[in-house]
């Protein structure tokens, strides 16, 4: 008999089951010559459908953060966005650090407080649902009600929908409210789908096909994409949060694109035919949260002592091999709103004369006072692999002065940090200005309600001048307010800054086209990203 395999679209058949119903030998090789010609049909069929699957237009990109849940206004890994499933109101135009149109095409809020926001016509859902203002009230809504981040972030009072307009009242005058909705976590959904966490359907140039939860994504060409339909028909999002399987995945075929490839490998991966390596500097910073609610960091002169035994040149030579620079602040000191900071003293010494003036003194090789030995739980994570690293080399620098450092490897650093409080201090990767402006990483560091205040920072001062910022208009009183709330952290060491990495790519250029490493990490999987 034959039968056809429903998976492979291949052909088999038995000719010995036809014995038992027919025995003319004549109709024997009629029926032979039949099934030949079956299994010729389907051969063809099958060398058709391998062309096809060939021919497919596929990229394949890893990346160096999992996710277990693809809910846009919540997942801190921003991964619907970075995939091409969602987007936002607006976006970074990086080049002018300035907010440019993107779902909308143009907004006005000549107050700072009440704002018109005039959508694109021409825009649908992946589900062909059209992309009116009711359906971006309802989106903006449910973000606000899903994350207490979003409600502090954008401090909207009242939305109203009218055709393709939205007018959008905060609740107080914040002039700085369009650049918020670059935030991926005000990704535009349709909140009418049932499986937001599994399935979400946004805007973007690629629908979710399937999602395994901490493995990947499944991607497919959205055909009437408001921009341009992609020239890909799929892509896979997968994610590998180990830096070396990364590198051997690109470096074996396995994969196109990788994303944070590892530091060590990057002289193998030029040196091999047809892999291309891109680094830039970024608006990203490597620091060291210290939890000001510990006792013992509480005290500033701890602090500076924990900042002065930071071997920043170190770590950038030795760990990240020259790709970042040392970090004096949060922001990039080409940044207009970057502050310039005297020079400040570091070393094991330095580190020993601080600690000296909180009451510390080295007695039997322990850094103790009244008896109690200085103590550190030091917290990192896998993802980024050189933060694991730079916290075994301060782990060593400070044993080197009588401190045991117990280093403590987690998961989800933000959900673990905000959750737990028995730690000292965490090596932590923190975008500081995505929006290209300060606002965003000074509020969600330092203000009481930020989302990122793992250090616990409550200081009036600080939040006066973060409060005042929100409400000013001016660009240059702006800078000036920013360099100030940067120059009370540096002086009051609320966290200390290590260094500003490179955002290193490496992918086949033989087969990728139109790849982009961006400054913000935001835009990765886009319309115009295609295969040669």
């Amino acid at each position: 008999m034959i039968t056809i395999n429903k998976n492979t679209g291949r052909c088999y058949v038995s000719i010995k089951s036809f014995h038992k119903y027919i025995n003319n030998r004549f109709l024997k090789i009629s029926i032979f010559l039949i099934c030949v010609s079956l299994l010729s049909a389907c051969a063809q069929s099958s060398q058709s459908n391998d062309k096809e699957k060939a021919d497919d237009r596929h990229i394949s990109f890893l990346y160096n953060f999992s996710t277990n849940s693809l809910d846009p206004h919540v997942d801190s890994s921003y991964v619907p966005l970075r995939a091409g499933i969602t987007e936002t109101l607006v976006r970074l135009d990086e080049e002018n650090l300035t907010v440019a149109p993107w779902l909308a095409e143009s907004w006005e809020g000549m107050d700072g407080q009440h704002w018109t926001i005039k959508l694109r016509g021409d825009v649908t859902f992946q589900n062909g649902n059209k992309m009116d203002a009711k359906a971006v009230k309802a989106s903006l809504e449910r973000a606000l009600k899903e994350s207490v981040a979003v409600q502090n972030a954008l401090k909207i009072d009242k939305i109203e929908a009218d055709g393709y307009t939205l007018h959008i009242s905060t609740t107080q005058p914040f002039p700085e409210f369009v650049s918020e909705l670059v935030n991926p976590n005000v990704s535009i959904i349709d909140v009418t789908e049932q499986d937001i966490v599994n399935k979400p359907v946004g805007t973007g140039p690629f629908a979710l096909k399937s999602f395994t939860p901490g493995s990947k994504l499944e991607l497919e060409r959205y055909a009437d994409y408001w921009d341009g339909a992609s020239n890909l028909d799929s892509v896979t999002f997968a994610f590998n949060e180990d830096a070396n399987a990364r590198t051997l995945a690109l470096k074996s075929g396995q994969v196109d694109i990788v994303y944070r490839p590892e530091v060590e490998s990057l002289e193998a991966l030029r040196a091999q035919d047809g892999i291309k390596v891109e680094s830039t500097a970024t608006f990203r910073v490597h620091q060291m949260t210290m939890n000001m609610e510990r006792k013992s960091l509480q005290d500033v002169n701890v602090r500076r002592a924990v900042n002065a035994m930071i071997d920043r040149q170190k770590i950038v030579d030795k760990i990240l091999l020259g790709y970042a620079e040392p970090a004096v602040g949060p922001f990039l000191p080409s940044l207009p709103f970057a502050p310039s900071y005297e020079e400040t003293e570091t070393g094991l010494e330095i580190a020993e004369k601080h600690l000296k003036e909180a009451g510390y003194s080295l007695e039997d090789g322990k850094m103790q006072k009244d008896g109690e030995p200085l103590k550190f739980t030091l917290l990192t994570y896998s993802a980024r692999a050189d933060l694991p690293l730079i916290a075994q080399v301060f782990q060593s620098d400070a044993k080197r002065i009588g401190i045991d450092v117990e280093i403590r490897q987690i998961d989800g650093p933000e959900e673990y940090m905000a959750s737990n409080r028995e730690w000292d201090l965490a090596t932590y990767s923190n975008l500081t200005a995505p929006r290209g402006d300060a606002g965003y990483y000074l509020n969600a560091t330092y203000h009481p309600t930020g989302a990122l205040n793992f250090s616990g920072a409550h200081e009036p001062e600080l939040t006066a001048i973060i409060d005042k910022l929100n409400q000013t208009v001016s660009q240059e009183e702006r800078a000036v307010l920013a360099e100030q709330a940067a120059d009370f952290v540096h002086d009051h060491v609320i966290n200390s800054f290590v260094l500003h990495p490179s955002t290193i790519v490496a992918y086949n250029e033989n087969k990728v086209k139109n790849w982009l490493t961006t400054r913000s990490e935001y835009y990765m999987i886009t319309n115009v990203l295609d295969v040669k």
